[in-house]
Parts: C-alpha cells; sequence; structure tokens
C-alpha cells in the first residue's frame, strides 16, 4: 500500500473507525503518516489545552468561592 493510498484510508470516514478497535486503528494509521514534528506539534497544542483547562477550573472554583462567600456575608 502507498503512501497515498494509506492516506486516503485515513481519511476517509468509514464505520471501523466508530469500534474501539477501529479506533485505536485509525489512531495508529494516523500516526505512521505524521512526521515526527507533527506529533510534536500536536503534543504541545494538547499541553496548552490542558492547561487552559487547568486554568479554567482554577478560575472557577475562585469566582465559586468569592460567590458562595458573599452569599453568605449577606445573610
Amino acid at each position: 500500500m502507498t503512501k497515498k493510498e494509506l492516506r486516503k484510508l485515513c481519511t476517509t470516514p468509514d464505520w471501523r473507525w466508530g469500534t474501539s478497535e477501529g479506533s485505536e486503528l485509525h489512531t495508529l494509521l494516523l500516526g505512521l503518516l505524521c512526521t515526527f514534528r507533527e506529533k510534536l506539534e500536536w503534543l504541545e497544542e494538547a499541553e496548552t489545552l490542558s492547561l487552559r483547562f487547568q486554568a479554567s477550573r482554577k478560575k472557577s472554583a475562585v469566582a465559586s468561592a468569592k460567590k458562595a462567600k458573599s452569599s453568605r456575608s449577606r445573610t
């Protein structure tokens, strides 16, 4: 199978990718097509997203604590 055929296989929607085994195979096939640099970029983007989620959770917790504190002081 050529790289072009493999890329077409991976980018064409298929019912096989809907199972757990198919999803794993799809991920592995996509990994074969990516360069090392692309994989590093993906990891950096995933890390950035994770840090944003963490900051959002922390911000939400602080806002909730302030809201709870202000509602207790009113009563």
